[in-house]
């Protein structure tokens, strides 16, 4: 299983499943990640932490907790 966090910056993926359950579960769905939306890795900060992304074409911060839970190809 691949996930958000393993991607490098500059890279794109498509999200396949959201894991994980209840409040963080419903946040990064109401954030745009959804399944079948594409994602590009802007940036990542110096200690990993948090992972800087571009969804459905606004920029937005992901903790690599959150990150972890978000399955991609």
């Amino acid at each position: 299983m691949k996930t958000l966090k393993d991607i490098k910056v500059g890279e794109r993926a498509t999200v396949v499943r959201l894991h994980g359950a209840g409040a963080v579960k419903h946040r990064i769905m109401d954030m745009g990640v959804t399944k079948g939306t594409e994602i590009f890795i802007r940036k990542v900060a110096p200690l990993g932490d948090p992972v800087e992304v571009t969804v459905r074409g606004y920029e937005l911060s992901i903790r690599k907790v959150d990150a972890e839970t978000i399955e991609v190809v």
